[in-house]
């Protein structure tokens, strides 16, 4: 069984789209996934699976679907994916809370003069297969890029600091 990584999109802010982690954890169980483990509130997993990516991204959305009445974007890694995330950046060293990876269902292709324009001094960024890597030194959530990414990278998509890749990482490599 290979071991993989979901990420969804969304759930547990605000107080809107509430996914408890052990109703969570439940609904990836009853999928039949093996060895289910789940990190932190924001709809992250690591389990073991002989499923393809594509076919538990649809179970995934279809099992909270039915169990809580919404469907998440849903992003399935495998551990090579999850474990690129962490080191294919030029960020190394930089406080795990400014630096997001951003997961995409394509390798984006931004439009670099529009980056620009809205970087801050310090910011910084690195396009990945299927993610975009944003080092925000001033803080995440007053960064123009940042809320701006979705109109400059127009595909489902969904963000996890560093220090929660890292995180799920170690999860992945205890199970070696």
């Amino acid at each position: 069984m290979a071991v993989w990584v979901v990420l969804l999109r969304g759930v547990n802010v605000g107080g809107a789209r509430k996914l408890p982690m052990a109703g969570f954890r439940a609904v990836l169980e009853g999928l039949g996934l093996g060895r289910v483990e789940t990190y932190i509130q924001s709809g992250n997993a690591v389990f073991d699976s002989d499923l393809s990516a594509a076919e538990l991204e649809g179970a995934i959305r279809g099992g909270i679907a039915d169990r809580f009445g919404f469907a998440s974007e849903c992003f399935v890694l495998t551990a090579n994916e999850i474990g690129a995330a962490l080191t294919d950046h030029p960020f190394q060293g930089a406080e795990g809370s400014r630096v997001h990876v951003v997961f995409l269902r394509e390798t984006p292709a931004p439009d670099e003069a529009s980056l620009r324009a809205l970087a801050l001094p310090g910011d910084g960024w690195h396009v990945g297969a299927k993610r975009f890597t944003l080092h925000t030194p001033g803080g995440f959530g007053i960064s123009k890029l940042a809320e701006k990414l979705p109109r400059l990278l127009p595909a489902p998509m969904t963000a996890r600091n560093l220090r929660t890749v890292a995180a799920l990482v170690g999860m992945v490599q205890a199970r070696a």
